[in-house]
């Protein structure tokens, strides 16, 4: 028989708080101290900067930077998450969704405070380990997984070899000699059954399991005179740097650099933070960002439509961000798109032989603002909602917030009688109904200039196939009349509110958190500055400077406030 592996309980985790409170698994597998934290190989903190041999608080930077320091609590790794993760690790793929509980989007999927731990969590992650382990040991696999060839069932050897090398990586730091020898026992497994990658398998199953490889464990050095605020080590730094480019845990060559003490200061996290970016993984995560954000991650269209419409906005992102460098503003600006032929007969455009890019020539489209999948976002089941697309430029685009209706309120109201068109619908329910038209003048108007675009993005001059009821596609923006997507990018554009949102977006997203607080105000204000709060922007340069912020390097106790 195997011997049973480390297993979570809910008293490893901390509710919604995100604290972290120690850990009641299995000690002899445990490489964890009383905290839950596992030391690093030589017992000393790893972080530039802090006194390692006799562990005294390290030297605070100044007051100006402090004051930018966010609340950071235990974050999990979301679903996509982890199986990037084991991806990267073992270079085997499972579908992290389909066991672990659902993360919520709110717009993003890793908000901390929603990460509860459940039985749920302990089951899915049992079995996730378990079909992994299996995965990376089919014998074409195996070799890579392990590193080294056993000499015979019980190479102990060949054991601490690969526990040191996929530890390192799984925990994303060092083991520790407690940690090579408590997981070094294993080796027993091999010598019951005779088969050396038995015991691979219980080690892998094990470290999958470890809260460590599961949570984004930041500990920290406390500040000289300095309470709450801690200064991370470079392992966790090359965590959070790692999570916020690539969506992954770090590579060999990241945790070499942290073990060089290579992101101790903000010049060597942005030089490698500069390498990161020529990664793959790089396009796949500032996609994925713009797709939570933008709400067009998931699309209620078959999979043929719905595939043509991110690939589209994903190209886009692609040329603009990393082939040409653009200004992250021609995102919306753009006069050609890329389909596909059914994507291209949705749109009415040439279709290509191939997919490729096409002129949006005379058909009004232009950016972003055109594609499908941000057309699509926020729609009805079967129709367009000029509410729904004005709360997403409002919440997502502007950042502004809109306060929920009254709990007396059905927002759930019943469709145009027959005869009536929907814009007068809407105006009559909304803009003069006392009560709504404080909140309804904002939104609904932008989504009236969007009209002439159905739920699925084609374009449309009356609804339905009404004829009675012809669209005017006429919307208004803070007083400024537009008609279309392309103007209202350029409302945009021009509102003073985009640089900053993207900014604060792009936090939300690498912190974790949807709330904010002042703290926050004062990075994301100090970044917007950086990059310019009017006027044009490069995307991979608000994320070095996002990066490479001093403020990076350190965490307030989420308790702080």
């Amino acid at each position: 028989m195997r011997r049973a592996l480390l297993s979570l309980s809910l008293a490893t985790i901390g509710g919604s708080s995100g604290c972290y409170v120690g850990t009641d698994a299995d000690p002899s597998l445990s490489g964890t101290d009383s905290n839950g934290v596992g030391p690093d190989s030589d017992g000393a903190d790893s972080s530039g900067g802090t006194d390692s041999d006799t562990g005294e608080p390290t030297e605070p930077p100044p007051p100006e930077v402090l004051e930018r320091v966010g609340d950071a609590g235990l974050r999990r790794l979301t679903a996509v998450e982890y199986s990037a993760t084991v991806r990267d690790l073992l270079g085997v793929e499972v579908d992290a969704a389909l066991l672990l509980p659902e993360d919520w989007r709110q717009p993003f999927d890793n908000d901390y405070t929603t990460q509860n731990a459940s039985g749920a969590l302990i089951d899915g992650a049992e079995l996730l380990a378990s079909d992994v382990a299996e995965l990376a040991l089919e014998p074409g696999l195996r070799d890579a997984t392990v590193g080294c060839t056993p000499a015979g069932p019980t190479d102990a050897a060949c054991f601490q070899d690969f526990l040191t090398q996929f530890g390192r990586r799984a925990l994303r730091r060092p083991m520790s000699d407690d940690d090579l020898a408590r997981y070094g026992a294993l080796i027993s497994e091999a010598e019951e059954t005779g088969d050396f990658y038995d015991a691979v398998n219980v080690a892998i199953r094990a470290l999958l399991q470890h809260p460590e490889f599961l949570y984004r464990v930041e500990v920290g050095t406390p500040l000289d005179g300095v309470p709450d605020v801690f200064a991370l080590n470079d392992y966790e730094v090359a965590t959070r740097l790692s999570y916020l480019i690539w969506g992954s845990t770090p590579n060999d060559a990241l945790l070499d650099r942290a073990e060089a003490g290579g992101l101790s200061n903000p010049e060597g996290i942005r030089e490698a933070a500069e390498d990161m970016l020529l990664d793959e993984r790089a396009r796949i995560r500032i996609g994925r960002f713009h797709a939570l954000w933008l709400g067009y991650e998931t699309l209620p269209h078959g999979p043929d439509l719905s595939t043509a419409m991110q690939a589209e906005t994903q190209a886009l992102i692609d040329r603009v961000i990393f082939d040409d460098a653009l200004p992250w503003q021609d995102l919306l600006r753009s006069d050609a798109t890329y389909v596909d032929a059914t994507l291209a007969e949705h749109y009415g455009l040439p279709a290509p032989t191939q997919p490729g890019w096409v002129d949006y020539g005379e058909t009004g489209r232009r950016g972003l603002l055109s594609h499908g999948s941000f057309l699509s976002s926020m729609s009805k089941i079967d129709d367009s909602s000029p509410t729904k697309r004005g709360i997403l430029v409002r919440t997502r685009m502007m950042c502004q917030v809109i306060p929920p209706p009254p709990p007396t309120v059905d927002v759930d109201m019943t469709e145009p009688e027959e005869g009536t068109c929907k814009e007068d619908f809407y105006k009559q329910q909304h803009l003069n109904a006392p009560g709504c038209v404080s909140c309804h003048a904002l939104m609904d108007p932008i989504g009236f200039g969007l009209e002439n675009y159905d739920h699925t993005g084609a374009f449309r001059e009356v609804e339905n196939d009404d004829e009675s009821c012809v669209i005017s596609g006429e919307g208004e923006l803070d007083g400024r009349a537009f008609s279309g997507p392309s103007e209202l990018s350029e409302l945009l554009i021009d509102s003073g509110a985009l640089n900053r949102c993207v900014a604060e977006q792009l936090y939300r997203f690498a912190m974790g958190r949807s709330e904010l607080a002042t703290v926050d105000d004062s990075f994301i204000d100090f970044v917007v500055e950086q990059n310019g709060a009017e006027g044009d922007f490069d995307f991979s340069a608000l994320m070095l400077s996002f990066a490479s912020e001093e403020a990076f390097r350190y965490r307030r106790n989420e308790t702080a406030e």
